[in-house]
Order: structure tokens, then C-alpha cells, then sequence
């Protein structure tokens, strides 16, 4: 469990507390950004009504807060002390108020409240001779901080900071409607659940994700929040249906090409639904959806097998809830030096087409990104088809009210795919670099003037990769603030002989034009030795290096993880090495 360094004791049992302050605003733009948010609330001098969706002139982001069962933030003044000693360059802004709360107490806190907590808030002449007038509290969920608290605070990845150290307030239910204000106490009425402090629940909700029978037992909690309490579900159901998926899926499945779309002269796109379709269980309908930035493996008629983005449903009707495991679009641009996927597509595969699909689905974008919980803005640079990777992020991140930005070159105006769903973007946000024009995409003008706590990702042709590579690696850009997504890779070298140690030490050789992964693939088999994008994005295809010198190539693999593993569909072994898949 987390600790604190209050000198308050925040383990001490807690009965009543007194509010010290009432704090409310209305939404207002974030300094800096394009993004609206509630979070810079000020003082309430006097009584406040507070009714069953929160404090009457309260405003919040009814993306992230707000509603029956986030009506009310309070939040453990006793925690700002501890976050100024650790990050000084911010303690002048963590002070009461500073996590956008309602109610400010001193002793209350996430180790001595409980979920179902029921709180009665009143004057002590009230509460003792009058109670049923008193506003009347119930605590339903631990807060889940989102990217604004960076900002706030101009700490990079502090937000999920928050749950680690089990400091993000909790929220309120309100079960009857009254007033509330500052020196007013609260009192704890009844709990129903005194096991499961807000602290716990932050241990199975965020730290200890895969314990089964604590998700099983939150997630029948009725006191507990939809959003917490549906997570815990969600869990509970993909566990129970896992086995059984697990012993019915055969690694391919077959999908039939329902539609064909020719998007410009050389991109060509097709949706794909699953001729026998995978039925969620009742509860995890969720557990279908594919994420933004997902790849699909498809196994091609002339031997191929290749991996591309999935850009989607069909553009004119996009909803991120159609992009399922059972239906998804791919957008296929025809390649000069295609070696047989863009071609294969492009002369062979019509409406009516049945083509194989692995039933592992990647994706290569990095684990934070579309959680958006350590970064505030996000930066995207494409060119020609690399638009497939972040469409449907940026359509993401939008409809949440998260800040982001597309630059986007093309040959033409007339090589733009997906112009009808660019267009529905915000304005502003999306910067289209036309050569036909004369207009240039200047890398380096994005990279140097990236504002702080940015992520930046590239997609594009090797061209594109390269420049961005030299100025990511000019301006320093941290490792963790970077993302490149390559469609085409460089796989060729010397040949170089590789010792298997798991296997018996079997040795097997690699040709100039091969690659470690094809070649494990014929000696292993591929369910030995999995790979999907096969351009080093994903890191599906990573194995153990356990000796040896590796020419790294591809960007699925951090610098500290280089010394002890290598992608085997890019990366190349020098003279003889030793790996464990």
C-alpha cells in the first residue's frame, strides 16, 4: 500500500471532521491550452445549496467529472505539505484547492474513508437537534485524476502519481440536498463497507490489477460508482471468458470484404467483417472494441503476411464503438516498390473476398497515450498513407476533450484519404502541407517548438522517419515524449548466426535478405515465435538477447531494454548471438 509523510496521522480512525473550505467555479480555458476545464475553483463565502449532480454554480467536464456520482470532490488539505517537500519547483501551487476539490478537510483521507461512507454536513447545532435538514453525503468513488493536474501543477507525469501514492480525493454522492459551508463538520453516519478504504480499492483498481477474487468482490459493491464498479465487472467477465475464448479461437479467423473504396488515385480502402463473429459476454461488451492505433495481421493469397493500421470503420459513418474485433477498415496504399501486400491488395481483393486475420491484435502506440494521463497535448506528423495510424486518435482524443494537432503532408490535395473525417476534426487542429503547393512540412520547426509535457508521434515514408529521427535526437526530445511508426523498414545486412539457447542451444543461420523472425519462424513455427507489424513498431516480435552485439533497429524497444532484448523482424545479430524466445 502507498504511504504518506503527512505529519498528520492519516491512518488514525476517522468519525467527524470539520470543512475548512467551500470551493466551486464555473469552466473556464485551461492557461495555455485550447481545453476547457473546472478545475480552478475558488472560495464560497457563506451557505451553498448543494443539490444531486453538486454545488449550485459548479461547472466541470462532464467528459471526466460531474454527474450523480462524481457530485461532490473532496480532497485531504494534509496531503498538499507532503507534494510541495516532494516536487519543490511546485510547492507554491499545492495548496488547498489546488486538485480542483469541493470540500477541503484536514484529517479525512483515502486511508480512513470507505466506499458507501454515509457523511451528514451541517452546523454541530444542526446536526444534534435538526438532522433531517442536513445535506447528506455518500462516498462513491476514488478519484481518477486525468492529464489537467499536469498542467496544473507543470509536473510531467504527475497524475498517475496521485494513485501511487493513494493522494487523488475521492467523490460524493448526494443522497439528500442541503446546504454546506466553510466550518461546518461532517460526520460519518454509517459504513457499510469498512474493509474497502478508498486507499484499497486504489490497490486492486490501478496497482494490483489481476487479482480475481477482489474484482469479483468490488464488483459487487452497490455503493460503488459506475465507472469503478464497471471496470471491476469488465474484469470479471473477461476472466471468466478468457478459458473459454482462449480453447475456441484458432489463431486466424476468416473476415469477408464488405466494402471496397477507392479514397485517392493510389489508397484503396476495405472494410472487413468476421464471417463467424465473437459474441462478448453479457456485461464486457467492451472487451470487443479495438483501440486507436491497433494493427490487424492479415494473411494474403500469394503466401504474405502483413500487418496494417486500423484506420476505422467506414468514413462516412465513424464511431469508435464499431471498431470492433468482429469489423475494422484498413486503408491500403499502392506502393511503387510494393514486395506483394499493396499489390496483392490493390489487384486481387474486391467486396466478397475472404481473407485471413490473426486473431492477435497490436498496437504499437505507447501505453500512455490514449490514457493521456502523464501528457497534455499530443503532436502528430504524418505523410501520405501514415495518416492511417492516428486518425482514429485524433477522433479519439477529441471526443474527450483532450488537445492535440495534426501535421499532415501529401503529394496533392488530391492524395488526402479520409478528407470527410479530417474536416469534422476541430479547427485548427489539423495543418495539411500540400507539395503541389510549394509548402513544406518543417520537421524541425515541430520538434524545437513542441511545448512542454508534449508527445509527438511520426508516421510517414522513410524520408519523413529519417529527418524526424535527426531532429527528435537534435533537440533531445526524452525517449518517453516520442513515437515513430514506420510502414516500411530496412531489414537487410550481413548475415549473422544465432545460438537458441532455450532450444537445446540450436543454431540457425540468417541470410542478408532474411530476417531473425522469418527465420525462427521456419525452424520454431510461428506460434513459437510471434510477429505482426514486421517494421519494429509493435515489439511483438521481441526476444531475449542473452550474448552478443545487435545493430538495433526499429522503435518498439526503449534504450535501457536494447541491452537485454532485439526485435527480430528488423534487428540484426553481428557475427554470432545468443537468444531465448
Amino acid at each position: 500500500m502507498a504511504e504518506s509523510q503527512s505529519k498528520i496521522d492519516l491512518y488514525a480512525p476517522f468519525e467527524r471532521d470539520t470543512i475548512l473550505e467551500v470551493r466551486a467555479s464555473k469552466m473556464k480555458k485551461m492557461r495555455g491550452l485550447e481545453v476547457m476545464s473546472g478545475i480552478d475553483k475558488t472560495i464560497i463565502d457563506g451557505p451553498v445549496y448543494v443539490g444531486r449532480t453538486g454545488l449550485e454554480g459548479d461547472e466541470s467536464d462532464p467528459t471526466f467529472h460531474g454527474g450523480v456520482d462524481k457530485a461532490v470532490h473532496g480532497y485531504c488539505s494534509s496531503h498538499y505539505p507532503t507534494w510541495a517537500t516532494e516536487h519543490p519547483s511546485a510547492a507554491a501551487a499545492f495548496v488547498p484547492g489546488g486538485f480542483g476539490e469541493n470540500l477541503v478537510t484536514a484529517h479525512m483521507n483515502e486511508r480512513n474513508v470507505c466506499i458507501g461512507d454515509t457523511m451528514m454536513v451541517g452546523s454541530p447545532s444542526a446536526i444534534t437537534t435538526n438532522p433531517e435538514s442536513c445535506l447528506l453525503l455518500q462516498v462513491s468513488l476514488p478519484r481518477q485524476p486525468c492529464f489537467k493536474l499536469n498542467h496544473r501543477f507543470q509536473l510531467k507525469k504527475f497524475a498517475p502519481l496521485t494513485w501511487k501514492h493513494s493522494r487523488t480525493g475521492w467523490y460524493y454522492r448526494v443522497l439528500r440536498p442541503g446546504f454546506v459551508q466553510a466550518g461546518d463538520e461532517i460526520h460519518l453516519v454509517s459504513r457499510p463497507h469498512p474493509q474497502w478504504t478508498i486507499e484499497r480499492i486504489q490497490e486492486y483498481l490501478h496497482r494490483n490489477q489481476d487479482d480475481e477474487a477482489m474484482n469479483a468482490e468490488l464488483a459487487t459493491i452497490e455503493e460503488l460508482g459506475a465507472e469503478s464498479r464497471d471496470a471491476f465487472k469488465a474484469r470479471v467477465a473477461r476472466s471468466a471468458a478468457k478459458k473459454k475464448r482462449a480453447e475456441k479461437l484458432a489463431r486466424w479467423r476468416d473476415f469477408r470484404v464488405v466494402e471496397r473504396r477507392q479514397e485517392t488515385s493510389r489508397i484503396v480502402s476495405f472494410i472487413l467483417e468476421a464471417i463467424d463473429p465473437i459474441v462478448p459476454p453479457p456485461g464486457d461488451e467492451k472487451s470487443i472494441l479495438l483501440k486507436p492505433g491497433t494493427h490487424a495481421r492479415v494473411k494474403l493469397g500469394n503466401g504474405l503476411v502483413r500487418a496494417y493500421s486500423i484506420v476505422g470503420p467506414s468514413s462516412s459513418s465513424f464511431s469508435s464503438s464499431s471498431m470492433t474485433i468482429n469489423r475494422f477498415q484498413l486503408a491500403i496504399a499502392l506502393e511503387p516498390q510494393s514486395r506483394g501486400g499493396s499489390a496483392y491488395f490493390h489487384s486481387h481483393v474486391f467486396e466478397g473476398h475472404v481473407l485471413s486475420v490473426s486473431t492477435t491484435f497490436t498496437n504499437a502506440l505507447l501505453p500512455n497515450t490514449l490514457g493521456a494521463g502523464g501528457i497534455f497535448h499530443h503532436i502528430y506528423v504524418a505523410g501520405g498513407v501514415g495518416i492511417t495510424a492516428f486518425l482514429t486518435s485524433l477522433e479519439k482524443f477529441q471526443s474527450i476533450h483532450v488537445s492535440c494537432e495534426l501535421h499532415y503532408a501529401v503529394r496533392s490535395s488530391e492524395d488526402i484519404p479520409f478528407r470527410d473525417r479530417l474536416s469534422k476534426l476541430n479547427p485548427g487542429t489539423v495543418k495539411i502541407y500540400d507539395k503541389t503547393q510549394g509548402e513544406r512540412l518543417n520537421v524541425e520547426e515541430i520538434v524545437k517548438n513542441m511545448p512542454w509535457n508534449t508527445m509527438v508521434y511520426f508516421c510517414g515514408p522513410k524520408s519523413l522517419m529519417l529527418d524526424a529521427a535527426e531532429q527528435v535526437n537534435k533537440y533531445k526530445v526524452p525517449e518517453g515524449e516520442v513515437h515513430f511508426e514506420a510502414f516500411e523498414a530496412d531489414v537487410g545486412g550481413d548475415p549473422f548466426e544465432v545460438v537458441v539457447a532455450n532450444r537445446n542451444d540450436k543454431t540457425v543461420q540468417v541470410g542478408g535478405e532474411e530476417t531473425l523472425l522469418e527465420v525462427l519462424q521456419k525452424e520454431f513455427g510461428d506460434e513459437e515465435v510471434e510477429g505482426s507489424c514486421c517494421v519494429g513498431n509493435c515489439g511483438t516480435c521481441k526476444v531475449t538477447l542473452r550474448g552478443g552485439r545487435v545493430e538495433h533497429r526499429g522503435t518498439a524497444l526503449t534504450a535501457e531494454e536494447k541491452g537485454e532484448a532485439m526485435l527480430a523482424c528488423v534487428s540484426r545479430g553481428v557475427g554470432r548471438i545468443v537468444i531465448e524466445i
